[in-house]
């Protein structure tokens, strides 16, 4: 089970170390597709899951290709967060290093949507 005292954040395995070395930036997008399937950030910011049932919505729709891992994001706003305008949540910007842990690596993709 997930933690949700934080948001989280469902990025493909590939994106492991730049997010270990950069944080969470949408300007680093390229070394897998977004979990959508997107090979250009949608928005310029962080997608980030209000809680463990949304976070399993993105592992479904998981669409990298691969192996997917969770991280739970430190100190967000919920005032800042923004609307894609198809109910998910943004953070417009960058997320440093220090903000973003592990929770969960390498889960496989799913079957769902």
């Amino acid at each position: 089970m997930l933690d949700t005292s934080n948001h989280i954040h469902v990025s493909s395995v590939l994106n492991r170390p730049s997010i270990a070395q950069h944080g969470l930036d949408w300007a680093r997008m390229g070394a897998a597709p977004g979990i959508a399937g997107s090979r250009r950030p949608e928005v310029e910011g962080i997608f980030l899951c209000r809680g463990a049932e949304e976070a399993e919505f993105f592992l479904q729709i998981n669409n990298t290709r691969g192996p997917v891992d969770l991280c739970s994001v430190d100190g967000i706003n919920e005032g800042l967060l923004l609307d894609n305008g198809n109910g998910f949540a943004y953070l417009p910007g960058r997320i440093p290093a220090g903000r973003v842990r592990l929770v969960r690596s390498g889960v496989p993709p799913q079957r769902g949507y």
